[in-house]
């Protein structure tokens, strides 16, 4: 720090400096540090919170300045994320001691609040230690973990604002509380067993009260290989014994989810906890960082084959999710069965996790046999984020607790503080103002009243908590989805951004150092410029401006929405428009074929997600799905090694798209004497090749700077990897999500940015016209 004539030190040599930090310092411990940081460098002075930021006045000799100032960035506590937003002298006032003063109120917000955290290491050696007063207590925390966005109710991050302001403080939690050198000096979800939450367990026939017993009865519960539903952090976990075929089938009866995989939690063992995960599951050097992470996130990594575990997790997947426990009653209950158990998400198919005991019961009595419940309110869902390990490193498939709300710079600020609402399925909400965006954890698909009341009160609680309110929405343009239809009634303005723009633009805005792409926009289906179902697209520009360069042959598959989960009817959709004979599998097969030849019900589309439910359909025989992207997946598991692909003809229209023409992919993919892995193989080969002969010819007559891959195609690790190594080994730079999914749970985000364009856009245009230009 300079002592130049600037600063102002009294008579004695002892100078003075205002700090204000904003970042993320709420809730990480970050006031109690610069505490003991005054006190290591003996300077007095006041730290006060400020909605959402910090201010420090600090007094004391220049070196014992410059030192506090330059630890105050690069020692702040793990959790803290402290940026310096203004600095200034002024003259000393002669403080006899370093405090931390009460919250102010009322100032402007420059609010950043910090996701749900993992239980720390001093924590967990606490919960371990016969000798401490929370020994095996489930709800044991500090500054620098516990429960954040799933208790807040109100800012500025103070106890009487969150879910525990009911919970007083023993006299021990209150020491611990208000003395500034303690690790828990100001933990707001502070607790212990004599004044904290606690643990109650009911089944049929029972009801245990006490943290002790009632953790012993859900043990004998999942040891007896019946499925417990237990209250977590951000919801309920359905969980039951991963080794039990018997289990796990009974689980999947009761929830009527017969394919779709299970997550699976493992105990800590090794030194870095992945001793039991590394059994089951083949770990690189990113999954394994991944899953230590903060975050502790659902990460997708190859089974073993001899994995000890129930083939009945993930049947006819390579992939298993697996996670380490994150909260502290996770840890004991994983510790006492000492096995691995399924942690499936709490809720009816679809939905946001399910939060309260009441209506756990209700919704879930015919799936779980017994209730591990707690008394600390959860104020809103947030389900586990889950991440997938790739050769590519890991990249995002779902924001949850422990990475949302999801905090990024935008690469153009907006021009009024908006609310951005994303699509129907895998919801997400994102707010910006200026030059920031934070999108809110998974919501789910709005298909239900429960998920629509979700996501109105996601939309109020980001506005409130932020202290931000929205002045403009921005939504996907079909007219049908349900955040489209909440926003048009809403009132303020509404901006319609066109489904595969927003995925484009939530690729180009992480990726802010790219001035001009080529994106491919792969997914199931988006409303399209042209009225169509567009999901094939590949885009050139830059946001605000993209321009559609090509696209798949369009087809009909007969039955509209009904072909997401009817695989039957993309695969009917194709051989009718190439003239071969196909069957639906139905009861009035030629009802079903008549209104395809008369246009009814038969929406045309270009999607490459539907290619892939023909191609499932066609290889795998699978007609009907149980859940989203089942066919894909499993075309994808059984992928053979590399194929010569079939060249795909390509022409231009008259809009001026390359369309790339499936047609000779047909004859392959319905030849039963080719074993289903060569056909699926030679399916991702083909479309591999095809996107790499799309790249070439276009680099031909347009310039690029990269080439992205979005969309929920792009999922699939087969087909990403072996493009991206097409791509790479012919010179183009590949992109790809490292910070929101490529599927629709990063719509909202996309939405922001090209919104923000559009209105730059329009803004130069207008300076323009009003120069004369």
């Amino acid at each position: 720090m300079s002592t130049a004539p600037g600063n102002r030190p009294d008579g004695y040599g002892v100078y003075a400096r205002r700090l204000t930090l904003g970042g993320r310092v709420q809730g990480v411990g970050f006031r109690p540090f610069i505490y003991r940081l005054a006190a290591r460098y003996g300077l007095t002075g006041w730290v006060r919170n400020s909605t959402g930021q910090v201010t420090v006045v600090v007094e004391g000799a220049a070196a014992a300045l410059a030192d506090f100032k330059r630890d105050l960035i690069h020692s702040a506590p793990p959790l803290a994320r402290p940026e310096v937003i203004s600095e200034t002298d002024c003259a000393p006032a002669g403080y006899s001691a370093f405090r931390i003063l009460a919250s102010a109120e009322g100032v402007q917000p420059d609010i950043h609040i910090p996701p749900d955290q993992f239980v720390c290491e001093d924590c967990l050696a606490e919960l371990r230690d016969p000798g401490q007063r929370r020994y095996a207590y489930p709800f044991i925390n500090c500054t620098q973990c516990g429960p954040r966005y799933t208790i807040i109710t109100a800012l500025p991050y103070d106890r009487p604002n969150t879910t525990l302001r009911d919970f007083v403080l023993c006299p021990d939690c209150r020491r611990e509380y208000e003395n500034p050198l303690d690790r828990r000096f100001h933990a707001q979800p502070l607790a212990c067993p004599a004044c904290g939450p606690s643990l109650r367990f009911k089944d049929k026939s029972t009801e245990i009260q006490g943290d002790q017993d009632a953790l012993a009865a859900a043990v004998r519960v999942l040891l007896r290989g019946q499925v417990l539903a237990v209250r977590g952090v951000g919801g309920y976990h359905l969980m039951c014994d991963a080794a039990s075929d018997a289990a796990v089938i009974r689980l999947r009866t009761r929830k009527q989810r017969p394919r779709k995989p299970l997550a699976v939690m493992f105990p800590l063992r090794g030194s870095d906890g992945l001793g039991a995960v590394a059994c089951a599951v083949r770990l690189n050097v990113t999954a394994r960082d991944r899953l230590a992470d903060p975050m502790r996130p659902i990460v997708l990594a190859p089974r073993r084959a001899d994995n000890g575990l129930s083939d009945q997790l993930a049947p006819g997947l390579n992939d298993l999710g697996v996670l380490l426990p994150y909260s502290p009653l996770h840890c004991l209950l994983l510790a006492a069965c000492d096995r691995a158990l399924v942690a499936t998400s709490g809720n009816l198919s679809g939905e946001p996790v399910i939060t309260d005991p009441v209506h756990a019961e209700h919704q879930l009595f015919r799936v779980a046999d017994a209730f591990l419940h707690h008394n600390r309110p959860i104020q809103r869902p947030a389900d586990d984020p889950v991440y997938r390990s790739t050769g590519c490193g890991t990249r995002p498939i779902r924001l949850g607790r422990g990475n949302a709300p999801l905090e990024h710079r935008l690469p153009i600020p907006v021009p009024r503080p908006a609310l951005a609402v994303g699509g129907h399925m895998k919801c997400t909400l994102a707010l910006a103002w200026e030059d920031r965006v934070v999108v809110s954890p998974h919501i789910g698909d709005l298909d239900s009243p429960r998920a629509e009341r979700v996501f109105r009160q996601v939309a109020d609680d980001l506005q409130r908590l932020y202290g931000i309110q929205a002045q403009a929405l921005v939504c996907d343009a079909h007219p049908r989805y349900a955040s489209s239809q909440w926003a048009k009634h809403d009132g303020r303005p509404v901006t319609p951004v066109f489904h595969h723009h927003a995925h484009a633009s939530a690729l180009a805005g992480e990726h802010p150092e790219i001035e001009r792409w080529l994106i491919f926009t792969w997914d199931g289906v988006g409303y399209g410029a042209d009225g169509t179902l567009w999901g094939g697209e590949v885009f050139l520009g830059a946001s605000g401006r993209w321009q559609r360069v090509a696209s798949f042959r369009p087809f009909r598959p007969p039955g509209g929405d009904a072909a997401g989960r009817e695989p039957w009817r993309s695969a009917a959709g194709l051989c009718w428009a190439s003239g071969r004979a196909w069957t639906a599998p139905v009861a009035s097969p030629e009802l079903v074929r008549s209104a395809w030849e008369r246009g009814l019900q038969s929406p045309e589309t270009s999607a490459a997600g539907r290619l892939f439910d023909a191609a499932a359909s066609l290889i795998l025989d699978l007609h009907r799905t149980s859940f989203e992207g089942q066919g894909p997946m499993q075309l994808e598991a059984m992928a053979g090694v590399p194929d010569d692909p079939i060249r795909l003809p390509m022409d231009t229209d008259a809009e001026g798209v390359l369309r790339v023409d499936w047609g000779p992919l047909l004859g392959p993919l319905c030849d039963a004497s080719r074993a289903p892995e060569q056909r699926s193989g030679l399916f991702h080969d083909t479309l591999v090749a095809a996107a790499a002969e799309v790249t070439r010819r276009l680099a031909e007559t347009h310039r690029f700077d990269a080439v992205g891959l979005t969309g929920g195609v792009f999922q699939n690790s087969v087909l990403c990897e072996r493009l991206t190594g097409a791509l790479v080994g012919q010179g183009f730079p590949v992109c790809q999500h490292r910070i929101v999914p490529c599927n629709d749970g990063g719509l909202s985000f996309g939405q922001v940015v090209e919104w923000a364009a559009v209105e730059e856009g329009n803004k130069m245009r207008q300076q323009r016209r009003g120069h004369g230009g």
